[in-house]
């Protein structure tokens, strides 16, 4: 086989393998005959499980046979506008909304600690902390 001249269009890895399998074919001839065959059907094996170059990819060709229209482009883009409003819009309301929960029970623990029979000093009076660190530790 003569590898000083490649065919035209091989990739450089189809005359690396092809310089490879002549190599591995010239010294078979001294092996014994069952080893000879094992080589073969390795190497027809190989050939099966080789690498085929890839094909160019099929070119897709909209359908109706005509340029896209004005109207078609802006509900494209209308399309690809309206989750993302959706999404903005969703976060928003659950900021307020969590707020609104946040505020309501502020008010509540407000008119809880108005409500009570203590007067709202009495909860920032350090004795008043002692008294029920006491209070909790008493067996009742």
């Amino acid at each position: 086989m003569n590898t000083s001249h490649p065919a035209p269009g091989q990739t450089p890895e189809a005359q690396f393998g092809r310089r490879v399998a002549a190599r591995l074919s010239a010294g078979t001839d001294a092996l014994p005959h069952d080893i000879g065959e094992r080589l073969r059907v390795a190497r027809a094996q190989a050939l099966a499980r080789r690498k085929l170059p890839a094909r160019a990819a099929p070119v897709v060709v909209a359908s109706g046979g005509g340029t896209a229209t004005l109207g078609s482009i802006w509900w494209t883009r209308l399309g690809a506008v309206v989750p993302l409003v959706a999404l903005v819009a969703g976060l928003i309301s659950i900021s307020v909304w969590q707020e609104d929960q946040r505020t309501s029970e502020l008010a509540e623990l407000d008119s809880a600690l108005l409500t009570d029979a203590l007067p709202p000093a009495a909860y920032t009076d350090p004795g008043f902390a002692q008294f029920l660190k006491s209070e909790a530790a008493q067996p009742q």
